[in-house]
């Protein structure tokens, strides 16, 4: 078991890629410099480390660079080429298109640009291990800047972020944002269990990437995870994770505009685990709050029998793994359908990240054992107190945290 002082220390992981880990005796994360991306997000139980976040089959460790006339016919995107785990998606949250003469790659530029390290060490008023980087959008005619903090408190199985986003420019810049919280084995298996703040939700309407892969009714609204329409009629649990059923479906939930968090939670009853991401809600949104108004599901169960998800083309499809995505964003179609939409049941899908100002997304990711069977069944509510999460399943569930940031904006203060 590692002491219990919180250490941050730069590694070389698989394909030669630089990356920062934070680790103490609850949690131990590595951040890749390219694309921010989170392959491993350890939690101790029992002695043991267990990594909850997604390392795909295909992610490519060659550590050659991405080059789309030598890579792009099987990986198809840069994104796919490193992607893995937990990864920020700012200002495009969806497919890659050109906005206004802009490219807007899959994700956003935080995901798949290399994020530029600049310190990292100890903090001595709150113990805390953090990291610092930051990355300038490539583009001129949407002149963004990003600043990252991610930090580890002691005593704490959370890992937490800061992405402040800085607009250079004379223009109100719209923007969509996201954590692409990605969940796979060991973690992730059949029976574990899904909740969130959300209380409505839809399937997204036909014209997107899950038109061919769906069991789900598109563009249908429902009450409540097992209440999901099915293209074929019934209704199914989606609350309940499955084996690879063959289908790949998506879901956006609504947070209600009286929640203090946006969360989103699976629980693993079988290792007594739990994954919760959460980030202030729009009852606690500050001004310069970037609020994620929606939980999002991404159920990759199977269905996509075409590269880079299967072998080859027509193949079977390999991957299996969960998207807990919260987001502002209309589903996850792209931020030029985003400002077409403007409003998803009745929450808004952009954020304005006004001329010369900022707007900061906090988060973090409680990953922590539970006792008993506290919450074996999901969760019905989280709420902050000031030292602690609280969940509400079966029975009450306290795990050690900073719901209200307090640290992070500490950090910030001094170090951005």
């Amino acid at each position: 078991m590692m002491d219990s002082k919180n250490v941050a220390s730069r590694v070389i992981e698989t394909g030669g890629r630089e990356a920062t880990v934070l680790e103490n005796e609850n949690i131990r994360v590595m951040i890749d410099d390219d694309g921010g991306m989170v392959p491993e997000c350890s939690g101790s139980r029992n002695g043991d480390w267990i990594n909850a976040h997604w390392m795909p089959w295909f992610r490519s460790n060659s550590g050659s660079p991405y080059n789309d006339a030598e890579h792009g016919s099987f990986w198809k995107a840069k994104l796919l080429y490193h992607i893995a785990g937990n990864f920020p998606c700012i200002p495009n949250f969806g497919p890659g298109h050109i906005l206004n003469g802009v490219t807007m790659p899959p994700h956003g530029w935080t995901a798949n640009q290399q994020w530029r390290y600049l310190n990292s060490g100890r903090d001595e008023n709150s113990g805390a291990a953090w990291a610092l980087s930051s990355m300038e959008s490539p583009e001129r005619e949407f002149p963004l800047s990003f600043s990252k903090i991610d930090a580890l408190l002691p005593g704490q199985a959370v890992h937490y972020t800061s992405i402040r986003v800085r607009n250079r420019g004379a223009a109100d810049r719209e923007i969509c944002a996201a954590w692409h919280n990605t969940l796979g084995s060991p973690f992730l298996h059949e029976g574990c269990r899904i909740s969130g703040a959300a209380r409505n939700w839809m399937t997204p309407p036909p014209g997107g990437e899950f038109d061919t892969t769906t069991r789900l009714a598109l563009g249908a609204e429902f009450e409540g995870l097992n209440q999901a329409p099915l293209l074929r009629g019934g209704r199914a649990d989606i609350s309940l994770v499955s084996a690879p059923l063959g289908f790949t479906d998506f879901v956006s939930g609504a947070i209600p505009s009286s929640a203090a968090l946006t969360w989103l939670a699976a629980i693993n009853p079988v290792l007594k685990m739990i994954y919760l991401s959460f980030s202030p809600g729009p009852a606690s949104a500050g001004e310069e709050d970037i609020i994620l108004y929606f939980n999002n599901l991404w159920m990759q169960y199977g269905g996509r029998p075409f590269t880079p998800w299967a072998p080859y083309e027509g193949g079977p499809d390999l991957t299996y793994c969960l998207g807990l995505e919260n987001a502002v964003s209309a589903y996850a179609y792209g931020l030029e359908f985003a400002r077409e939409t403007q409003k998803l049941l009745g929450n808004p899908v952009t954020v304005t990240i006004p001329a010369m100002g900022q707007k900061t997304l906090r988060s973090g990711v409680l990953y922590a054992p539970y006792r008993g069977t506290a919450l074996d069944g999901g969760i019905g509510i989280v709420h902050g107190e000031d030292a602690r999460l609280v969940c509400s399943g079966k029975e009450m569930a306290f795990f050690a945290a900073d719901p209200s940031f307090k640290t992070l904006k500490d950090l910030e203060s001094r170090h951005v």
